[in-house]
């Protein structure tokens, strides 16, 4: 409870081991990712139920983010081997068998081709490799290599110019999405999102029964960025494809936008891609991506995530590990902590922090009403811990939203609820028993706070809920008591 940014980590590999997955949850995971681009079903099946007796074995909500893997347009099997693209020399790709003669570069996505206009760009490999249409045809392409390079079989396409004509649900993705909710996960994860309607075609798939989590990595997606954020439970900054198909120097100021957006409407954020990419090898981060870590922090993400390095890295407890102490670190500055070394500075460093950002209150529900009254309390007095009660989580996320300066425990009878506020800064979610008086609400709430053995065990307590009981929507009570 040192930290309020939540860590996202990635199973694979290196990391499938009851005592790998134990041993990360020590070091400070909140929510263990599955990439269904990678692993069977069976593999997936075998780390779910591990973490559930972790979960169970440490008495704390651990949540599950299935990834699904999407879209993947690649080309096909290049005729003669890898083939030498030069810069300013012309290149066709062609989705027609018939059309397989030599230097013609096979690309199994007619509908792909179909959409594809002069001046759109493909970029090949990871952005290695950078096309331009110049001419099209019926199933097929005429491009004009900008950027040269070897190009070998399967290669993975961005298309940054042009809008997929596809679902972004797959055959794949919906026979992974239904294994996962078989398995009872708590988060879905949407990949190559262009717009809301990809979000609301999800949602008729699976409702509310879990949540949907947006990433953001394709051009289309930021055009359409609010109501893709209204529509979704929560985003993901995926700065991988999205540093892909935009300039990589424009990757800082969208992610400063997408956490903008995400903080202003009350859905939690996380910040992926290479955030302590050089662990995945060594033992130790580099200082650039200590500050990377520390930036999301500072611009208010609600989680960071790590990928390989705990998926199939030589360091996945030590990234970890390391992770949650940069997290701890630029919470504490943020809140005025100076370490010892900036202290002694002649003149202490300013630190801005979004904490305590007056946000605009756009639903004007209840709960974003109680929310703001409680962080208005923080100012005047230092409480001991907030206790939201919640069936759904939707107080709980209200309240995050405001970052009020105290501990932020949720009570829920819910464990799908406890699980899914895993993901959600600052809220440390408990199972707890349905209450049915103010008294006895005000019970539960000051014997879960002692149990805790907080530092300030006699400040007050600031209770959030909703009457009548186990309705929700329903938050409409701050109530202030002093523990005796």
């Amino acid at each position: 409870m040192n930290r309020s940014t939540k860590i996202v980590a990635t199973l694979g590999p290196a990391s499938s081991t009851p005592e790998s997955i134990q041993a990360l949850v020590d070091a400070g995971v909140n929510v263990f990712r599955f990439n269904m681009s990678h692993g069977s079903h069976a593999e997936h099946q075998a780390r779910y139920l591990t973490v559930r007796q972790v979960e169970a074995a440490s008495k704390r909500a651990i949540g599950v983010l299935m990834d699904l893997q999407g879209p993947k347009i690649r080309i096909g099997v290049v005729p003669g081997g890898p083939r030498l693209l030069v810069a300013g020399h012309e290149v066709v790709f062609s989705s027609s068998l018939a059309d397989m003669v030599q230097g013609v570069i096979p690309f199994p996505h007619p509908e792909v081709l179909a959409e594809l206009a002069p001046g759109h760009l493909l970029l090949v490999d990871d952005g290695k490799l950078k096309l331009q249409v110049t001419r099209t045809a019926p199933g097929s392409v005429t491009l004009r290599v900008e950027v040269g390079g070897i190009l070998s079989d399967r290669k993975g396409v961005n298309l940054p110019s042009t809008a997929l004509p596809m679902s972004v649900l797959t055959a794949k993705d919906r026979e992974d999405l239904a294994f996962g909710l078989a398995l009872g996960l708590d988060w879905v994860a949407l990949s190559f999102v262009q717009s809301a309607a990809d979000i609301e075609e999800l949602r008729a798939l699976v409702g509310h029964r879990v949540g949907i989590l947006a990433k953001i990595e394709k051009p289309q997606a930021i055009d359409d960025l609010e109501a893709i954020a209204k529509a979704s439970d929560a985003l993901m900054v995926a700065r991988g494809d999205l540093g892909v198909e935009l300039p990589a120097e424009q990757v800082p100021g969208l992610q400063r936008r997408i956490i903008e957006v995400c903080r202003r409407l009350g859905r939690p954020v996380v910040v992926a891609t290479q955030m302590l990419e050089s662990m995945i090898q060594t033992p130790s981060p580099t200082r650039a991506e200590v500050s990377d870590v520390a930036t999301a922090v500072y611009q208010g993400a609600d989680a960071v995530m790590l990928s390989a390095e705990t998926a199939a890295g030589r360091y996945p407890v030590e990234s970890v590990q390391t992770m949650a102490r940069v997290l701890a670190q630029a919470e504490q500055d943020m809140k005025g902590g100076q370490s010892n070394a900036v202290a002694a500075l002649p003149v202490p460093l300013p630190l801005s922090s979004p904490l305590n950002t007056n946000l605009p209150n756009l639903s004007k529900a209840r709960a974003d009403v109680m929310g703001i009254a409680l962080r208005a309390m923080c100012g005047a007095q230092r409480l001991a811990a907030a206790v939201t009660y919640t069936s759904s989580g939707a107080s709980a996320l209200c309240v995050a939203r405001e970052r009020p300066a105290t501990l932020l425990l949720a009570l829920t009878p819910s464990s799908a609820t406890a699980r899914r506020l895993c993901l959600v800064w600052g809220v440390q979610p408990l199972l707890a028993k349905d209450v049915d008086s103010v008294e006895g609400m005000v019970s539960l709430a000051v014997a879960c706070v002692a149990s805790l053995g907080l530092p300030h065990p006699h400040e007050p307590i600031a209770i959030v809920a909703g009457l009548p009981f186990a309705t929700p929507g329903s938050t409409n009570l701050l109530h202030l008591v002093w523990p005796v």
